[in-house]
């Protein structure tokens, strides 16, 4: 806590509330913004190619037959619902494939950033390009630095519990919120933190849903404060506020501003190479290296051990089972990521199908799969894994990976990125045309010159829906 010149008492939450208000894009380092431009990039093709998934269908009719005023655009569809429904809907698709951007030790920002911030943008009326990236910039940053340890979350689904403080800073600035309403938006969105890693475990649809209601509830707690509900004004450090509930009271609110505005911790971004947990990345880079070390097929495969740090054995560790929700089941399994790349070669969107998942040469595979969780690999990092191989033949391969590619230690290419995008294209139920992908793609490469963002919307319908 400080004090300005004026000798008023500014508390680290109205000096974040400050930031969100306040930070210009001419402010922010070209690496942070070149983050950000690929979290849309990301987030623009999870929602063409998730648009069709499981439960995204009756979620969008539930919601057209509730009905209400007609102020923002459903992505793919083009209906139009009022602005949290859409952000909503919106977020459940773009999160429906688990091929979004990420951050250790699990928290999904851009899949309610993009929806939240769309979604604002219409109720706005206008918005730049350049005061879109900011938006998008100071809502990204807040969640990074609210973003907790695995310790620390015990379970809790970090979308839930970070992600809406940084949707909801986003909405709160592109609705243009003093900074009096920007503090009572975020303290409202204290009130709104949940979810958990259950949902992921037990492969739900609630994954999705999660993602969806962080969206919604950014647009409603920025729309509240804009009317003027209050909420905590201590929501960060107050005896029972964010870092007490959630930390434990083992970090101070004045860490979580340090270096704000200098310090972006949005870059610890994470873009995956496949599409599954971030958890699974990994081990199936390893497996893949195996394939085409051993040259190995799946007959010749005698057995295989994975040693995972703890927290990720409780997440994507245990034994696979196709529960209600096939893919959800997959995305979360290393079993399952393992045994897909011992049998195709590779990992991509259409191996997360139901029938691809059901295959009985995988069932086989998984069988000889051994998964255990070891906590001497917790040093080496959030994503260590051991892989160990035995064939048939008696030969054994033990390889190791540290740094997952796609996390901040090991990015993707500029190639890459386009690569995930494009496979997106290709995998979409509702087929998006060639040349609208081409436009999409370019706008977001130089979207700081945009005169109004609505625009991306219109790339973003497809109009033979």
């Amino acid at each position: 806590m400080k004090h300005d010149t004026e000798g008023t008492c500014q508390t680290e939450e109205r000096r974040l509330a400050e930031f969100v208000g306040k930070l210009t894009y001419d402010e922010i380092p070209e690496d942070a913004i070149r983050v950000v431009k690929r979290i849309l990039l990301a987030v623009a093709g999870a929602a063409v190619a998730g648009a069709a998934e499981e439960g995204c269908l009756p979620l969008r009719t539930m919601l057209l037959e509730r009905g209400g005023k007609p102020e923002a655009t459903v992505l793919i569809f083009g209906d139009k619902l009022p602005a949290p429904s859409a952000a909503l809907l919106n977020g459940v698709m773009c999160r429906a494939l688990d091929y979004c951007d990420a951050m250790a030790p699990g928290l999904h920002m851009g899949s309610s950033l993009i929806p939240a911030a769309l979604a604002a943008v219409e109720l706005r009326g206008e918005c730049d390009g350049r005061e879109f990236l900011a938006a998008l910039a100071v809502g990204a940053e807040v969640g990074s630095r609210l973003n907790l340890s695995e310790e620390s979350y015990n379970g809790f689904d970090p979308t839930g519990v970070a992600g809406v403080f940084a949707a909801t800073a986003t909405a709160a600035r592109i609705l243009q919120l003093d900074e009096e309403q920007v503090l009572n938006a975020l303290a409202l969105a204290f009130n709104r933190c949940g979810g958990s890693f259950q949902s992921n475990v037990d492969g739900s649809l609630a994954v999705r849903l999660i993602q969806g209601w962080v969206a919604e509830s950014a647009v409603n707690c920025a729309m509240l404060a804009k009317e003027g509900l209050t909420g905590p004004a201590n929501f960060l450090g107050g005896i029972y506020g964010y870092l007490h509930l959630f930390a434990g009271g083992k970090i101070q609110a004045s860490s979580v501003i340090a270096g704000l505005g200098k310090e972006y911790l949005l870059k610890n971004t994470v873009f995956k190479k496949y599409p599954s947990c971030g958890l699974t990345q990994g081990v199936t880079e390893l497996a893949l290296q195996a394939v085409v070390e051993l040259n190995l097929k799946p007959d010749l495969v005698d057995s295989v051990e994975i040693r995972l740090p703890p927290y990720a054995h409780r997440l994507v560790g245990h034994n696979f089972d196709i529960g209600r929700n096939a893919r959800v089941n997959a995305q979360f399994s290393v079993q399952f990521c393992v045994a897909n790349a011992f049998v195709r070669g590779a990992s991509t969107l259409a191996h997360f199908r139901e029938e691809a998942i059901r295959s009985p040469e995988l069932q086989s595979l998984i069988d000889r799969i051994k998964v255990i969780s070891d906590p001497s690999i917790n040093s080496r990092g959030h994503t260590a894994v051991d892989l160990t191989v035995v064939t048939v033949e008696g030969r054994t391969l033990v390889k190791q990976l540290d740094d997952a590619p796609g996390f901040p230690r090991n990015p993707l290419t500029d190639s890459e990125h386009r690569s995930r995008f494009a496979q997106c294209m290709e995998y979409a139920g509702i087929p998006f045309p060639q040349h609208q992908a081409k436009r999409l793609v370019e706008f977001i490469d130089s979207i700081e010159e945009a005169q109004d963002v609505r625009s991306l919307l219109h790339l973003l319908v497809v109009r033979d829906v």
